[in-house]
Formats: C-alpha cells, sequence, structure tokens
C-alpha cells in the first residue's frame, strides 16, 4: 500500500490515526453524555456539540496561522497534541453532577471541550500540509529522472491521500465501540444494566421529587428501574443517584483511552519527525517567485476563481450542515427510535467509517473507469450528484417516519416504556441512512478539497483552504437547528427540512455546473 509513496507518509497517518481515535470516542458519545452527565435538554447540549464543532475548523485556521507566523509546523503538531491530552485529561475525572456543583462543573467541562478544539485546530490542518509538501518534494525528486517519473510521481498524491484519509477512518471505526463498552463493563460491576431513557428520567426526579414528578413519567421512570436491576422504593433518590454516577463513570474512563491515543500519536510523531519536511519554507519560495505583475495580469481570473469557491463554498455550509446531523438528531434518533438493547446509540455513529473504508475503493473504480471511457464526471457535478444522495438518505428517513407514524421526540420520550418498544425500527434503517451519507461524503468531502486546490489562486492558496474549513465551520454552527426540530414537530418533517435542503441546494450546484466547469479548465 506505502509503495512508491514518501517514507513519512505512514508515519504521518498513523499519527493522525491515533488521534482521530481519541477525538471520535469523544465524539461518538458527547450530545448524549452532555445530557446523561447534567441533565441537560436534547438543545442545549446540541448547542454545546455546535459550538464545539464549529470551533474545531474556526480554530484550526488559527492553528494554521500560528504555524505559517512560526514557520514551526512541527512544534506546532506536537502543541495540539499536548493540549488536546490535557482537554480529554480533565473531561477523564468522574465527578458527580449535582445541583451545587454544576456551576463550575459544566464550565469546566466546556473548557475542557476548547482545549480540544483548540488542540485540533493546532493539529488538524498543519499536518495535512506536512504530508502535502511530502508530495512536492517527491514530485521534485522524480524531475531527475524525466518527465514520465514527473507524472508517475503526480499520480501517487490523490493515492496518497486517499490512503491517509482512510487511515482516519480507521481511527473513526473503532473508537464508537470504545466507551459504550466501558458504560456497559462498569455497570455490569454493580448489577445494573444499560437504558438510554433512564437517566433523563433520573435527572427528572431529582430535580422535582417524587411529588412534583408527572404520573405517567414515575410510571416510566419505576418500569425502567426494575428493568435495569434496580428496586423500585418509596424514595428513589438514591438509586436515581448511584445510576447516574455509574453511567457516567464508564464513559469518563473512555476518555483515559483518548487520552493515551493522544500520547501515542505524539510519540509516533516525535520519533519520526526527521522524516517529516517543513511546509513553510516552500510557502516562501512560492511567494517569492509569484511576482506583481503576474497578479496583475491574473485579475480578472483571479476574481472568477474567488467567485467560483465562495458559490461552491455556500452550497457545501448546507451539505455539513446535513451530514453532520450523524452526531446530532441522527444520534438522537438512534437514541429514542431505534432498538438498543444489543448495541448502544454511539455505536451507530461506526457506520460511516466502516462504509468510507469499504466504499472508497469502488468509488474511486467507478470514476476511473468512466473516465478512461472519455466519459468523466467533473468535480462541480460530483459536488452536485453528492447533494443529491444526501437528500436521498433524508428522504428515506422521511417516508419511513412518515409511514411510521412517528411523533416528535419529546413526544415519543414521554409514552410508557412497554409502547415506545412496540414502534421502534431495527437498526437496519441506520444502516441504510448511513449508506447513502457515506457515498455522499465520498462525492463531495475529498473531491470539495480538489475543487478548491484547481480554483485556488496561487498566491491565497493556504487562505481558499481555510475558508473550505470556514464553510463546514459555519455549517456546523448550525447543526443545533437538527434537534430543535427533532423535539418539536413529527420527525418526519424534521427530515423533510433536511430533504428539502439538500434538493434545492443539488438545484443551485447544477445550474452553475457550466460555468464551474469553465473555471477549472
Amino acid at each position: 500500500m506505502f509503495k512508491n509513496h514518501p517514507k513519512g507518509l505512514l508515519a504521518a497517518a498513523l499519527a493522525n490515526m491515533g488521534e482521530r481515535f481519541g477525538y471520535y470516542i469523544m465524539n461518538a458519545v458527547l450530545v448524549l453524555f452532555l445530557c446523561s452527565k447534567f441533565g441537560l435538554s436534547d438543545e442545549t447540549s446540541s448547542i454545546i456539540y455546535s459550538v464545539f464543532y464549529c470551533g474545531i475548523y474556526v480554530l484550526s485556521l488559527v492553528g494554521g496561522v500560528i504555524a505559517d507566523r512560526t514557520q514551526n509546523y512541527k512544534g506546532t503538531i506536537m502543541s495540539g497534541l499536548i493540549v488536546m491530552s490535557a482537554g480529554y485529561a480533565i473531561l477523564s475525572v468522574p465527578i458527580l453532577s449535582t445541583a451545587t456543583n454544576i456551576g463550575w462543573l459544566l464550565p469546566l467541562t466546556c473548557f475542557a471541550l476548547f482545549l480540544i478544539a483548540f488542540g485540533n485546530g493546532l493539529f488538524k490542518g498543519n499536518l495535512q500540509a506536512i504530508v502535502g509538501q511530502m508530495y512536492d518534494n517527491f514530485e521534485r525528486e522524480a524531475e531527475k529522472d524525466g518527465p514520465e517519473a514527473v507524472k508517475l510521481a503526480k499520480s501517487r498524491r490523490d493515492s496518497g491521500f486517499q490512503i491517509f484519509y482512510v487511515f482516519i477512518n480507521i481511527g473513526g471505526l473503532v473508537a464508537p465501540f470504545v466507551a459504550p463498552l466501558l458504560r456497559e463493563w462498569w455497570l455490569n460491576a454493580h448489577a445494573l444494566a444499560y437504558n438510554a431513557d433512564l437517566p433523563a428520567l433520573c435527572h427528572q426526579y431529582l430535580a422535582v421529587g417524587q411529588a412534583a414528578m408527572d404520573g405517567s413519567a414515575l410510571a416510566n421512570l419505576q418500569e425502567l428501574v426494575t428493568k435495569v436491576g434496580g428496586t423500585v422504593t418509596a424514595d428513589l433518590t438514591a438509586f436515581c443517584t448511584q445510576y447516574l454516577d455509574v453511567f457516567n463513570t464508564g464513559i469518563h474512563y473512555s476518555f483515559i483511552a483518548s487520552v493515551a491515543a493522544m500520547l501515542l500519536s505524539l510519540i509516533i510523531f516525535v520519533t519520526c519527525r526527521r522524516k517529516f519536511p517543513t511546509p513553510a519554507k516552500k510557502q516562501k519560495q512560492e511567494a517569492e517567485n509569484y511576482t506583481a505583475e503576474e497578479r496583475q495580469a491574473m485579475a480578472k481570473e483571479i476574481k472568477q476563481r474567488l467567485y467560483a469557491l465562495f458559490a461552491v463554498l455556500g452550497i457545501v455550509i448546507f451539505f455539513w450542515l446535513s451530514f453532520h446531523q450523524n452526531g446530532q438528531s441522527l444520534s438522537l434518533f438512534a437514541r429514542d427510535f431505534v432498538v438498543t438493547e444489543s448495541i448502544a446509540p454511539e455505536i451507530w455513529q461506526a457506520v460511516n467509517p466502516f462504509f468510507v473504508i469499504t466504499l472508497t475503493p469502488l468509488i474511486m473504480l467507478l470514476f476511473g473507469t468512466l473516465a478512461r471511457r472519455g466519459k468523466e464526471i467533473s468535480t462541480p457535478k460530483k459536488i452536485a450528484i453528492g447533494m443529491g444522495i444526501t437528500g436521498v438518505a433524508f428522504l428515506f428517513l422521511t417516508i419511513y417516519s412518515a409511514v411510521q407514524g412517528y411523533p416528535s421526540g419529546t413526544d415519543f420520550k414521554a409514552m410508557a416504556d412497554s409502547a415506545k418498544a412496540g414502534l421502534k425500527a431495527g437498526p437496519w434503517v441506520l444502516i441504510v441512512t448511513y449508506f447513502f451519507l457515506t457515498v455522499a461524503e465520498l462525492f463531495i468531502s475529498p473531491l470539495g478539497l480538489s475543487f478548491v486546490s484547481k480554483v485556488a489562486p496561487k498566491h491565497i492558496q493556504g487562505l481558499c483552504q481555510g475558508l473550505w474549513l470556514g464553510a463546514t465551520a459555519i455549517g456546523n454552527l448550525f447543526l443545533w437547528v437538527g434537534p430543535l426540530m427533532y423535539n418539536k414537530m413529527p420527525i418526519w418533517q424534521c427530515w423533510t427540512v433536511f430533504f428539502i435542503i439538500c434538493l434545492v441546494s443539488m438545484g443551485v450546484m447544477l445550474g452553475m455546473v457550466k460555468w464551474l466547469e469553465r473555471v477549472t479548465k
């Protein structure tokens, strides 16, 4: 796999895989953890998640600026791993949230998330820049052997980044299993069982007491207490406190695995740092070679390219808004509407990286076959198709939820546990949904980066890549809209909104395809 690629690619891929493994442990459980830990509503937890996810991409711009200014990419990357380790270490401390300490414990948790986001910003884009520089140097070395060698070396770049992307998803595939397994182990050690609905009811009971608790909610709580191995008594305060403590302590322990993953990535990176180039040196040389006369002559073309870039970025915002519902409304859907007795809702986030790993070769084969037959699909058209495929995923959920007659998430949670059991979907619903979302991702995410590299003017390539991250950040900032609709309206209407967003985005993109194709020639 790594034959005929730069020697540092394996080390960079492994360092990135370790960091992604630690990150996806946290990401898989974050919204549900905030609900179960602090008793926050789905909407409040989703707002925290949205700001955090937005911050990761915004702070990637900051990390890039720091590396550019200091010309110390390697040091910036190592600092990022250390800062992330500190954030995960704070999250790993199992402190029971109570009415008396939530005033400082929740802000401390948010501070830990900021450290993770900032560390990720120092790490994420700069490691990708180093991989890009590896191939710049690889192609420069090939010039000594003639044009054919250069052509062959250039052909390795795409496959090299695809290898790098696959290693990201190997970490993402394994990570979602960690927190649920540790939580199950810790519950079993205390003679308790897992139930996704019980933490919210426990928080409600502790907040208002048995006398003020809604009758149906109290009946639900008593039914679930027996179901998970507890005993129904006149006062359930002790049980609710114990269950929340045990339930969340197991998740806290999973963050220790995240710390270990960060430190392992740091060890790999430090050990292999001599194999990695320094991108800043090349960027400085390019800036010197790009003359003022050339910039003036290309002013009109640059303007057209930037218009094209911003047009695509506007579409991509809506893709990330829809796609990253996998950590928001889709996670809530897995928790509430899908049978999870044998499979925890967090684990379903492993389906996406599994499909990335298995479908990437097939998508590459499809594109390669069409190119050889002279029917190559342009990058703008692929992005439009990707938006359409995203829409198919939500259309499927719309039809299924409407046929099943699903109410809003709030109304569903208020139903008796026995009534909910008869309405819950089988796991296949999530598998189908994530299949379509992953195919869409493979049409948009790596190809979007390719499009940016094609239209970016020579002297602001770094800025344009930063704008791609900025568009992702804007989409992530509004992720909370999904859980808000999910809990306020019948969920088929929630999925319909995302379907319409994707359909309109596809139509707009198709309307711009010919113009975008001219610009990228």
